[in-house]
């Protein structure tokens, strides 16, 4: 008994228990990327701010468009167009100085007023009870009105700004017709400043605008029928950008006041100035 060796049992494991659990993890890591994808997919079709902001994610995933230098625009993909706004008030001193070239300007100047608003560069020609610009109740321009703005066809027809006309009356009813009245012919002296201007140098589509208002805008509303009241204005418009939303992705989708953002405030008025305060250059 005591020569007996003892008998040693090996049992090998089974290679069963090493890879059995393996395709389930590769499994749960398939079926969550096709859950993102078609997340990401739903998303992408399900409005534009989302589509914007899911987009500009994966073409901007650090946030580079924030950073000064960088051309990457989460809405395009490019750089944004930047149109450099004209100086109202620089353009308003380069129009009185072709306005003073004029043979008859000191005559003139008392009835001319340049004034930069919020809508533009606003020029108003201003009747007198001689009837300067047009004669009393017609709505044909004077030779002074066609050549004052044959010199300024010249001048804004250079720009890329819009140009509105407008034409205004007193609140003198026409006595002797009852089809045509200070309506008619607050527009018919807005389309008459129009044609004589696109056909002296204004480009056939700069002008957007041509309003009639009668005497719904008087320039001195306590003496309605005031001679001054009744004048052609031309407004050099600012030109409009409009500029791609933005977003800058941090991982998460913007506020709603980012996606709805007010448009830029417009400059703040000037005072207006007439061509009597110019100084001509020696």
């Amino acid at each position: 008994m005591a020569d007996e060796q003892p008998i040693i049992i090996k049992k090998k494991g089974s290679h069963g228990g090493h890879h059995g659990g393996a395709w389930k993890v590769a499994y749960a890591d398939f079926v969550t990327a096709m859950m993102a994808l078609f997340i990401v997919l739903w998303l992408m079709n399900s409005s534009k701010p989302v589509q914007e902001a899911v987009g500009g994610y994966f073409r901007d995933p650090n946030g580079l468009a924030e950073k000064k230098g960088s051309a990457v625009d989460s809405a395009a993909g490019q750089a944004a167009p930047v149109v450099k706004q004209i100086d109202m008030a620089k353009l308003k001193q380069e129009l009185l100085k072709a306005m003073q070239q004029l043979a008859d300007f000191e005559k003139l100047k008392k009835q001319i007023e340049l004034t930069v608003t919020p809508e533009g560069l606003k020029i108003e020609m201003i009747e007198d009870p001689n009837g300067t610009f047009f004669e009393n109740g017609k709505a044909q321009p004077t030779p002074s009105l066609q050549e004052l703005l044959k010199v300024l066809s010249v001048e804004v027809g250079k720009l890329p700004n819009p140009v509105s006309i407008e034409g205004h009356t007193d609140s003198k009813p026409f006595s002797d017709s009852q089809t045509y009245g200070n309506w008619e012919l607050s527009t018919d002296r807005a389309n008459a400043a129009r044609r004589l201007m696109q056909n002296s140098g204004l480009r056939p589509d700069q002008v957007v605008q041509v309003r009639g208002y009668a005497d719904q805008n008087l320039r001195k509303p306590l003496q309605p029928q005031d001679a001054s009241n009744r004048r052609v204005t031309l407004i050099i418009q600012y030109v409009k950008t409009e500029q791609p939303a933005t977003f800058t992705s941090n991982g998460s989708l913007p506020p709603a006041k980012t996606l709805n953002a007010p448009p830029a405030p417009t400059p703040a008025n000037v005072p207006a100035t007439t061509p009597k305060e110019a100084k001509p250059e020696k």
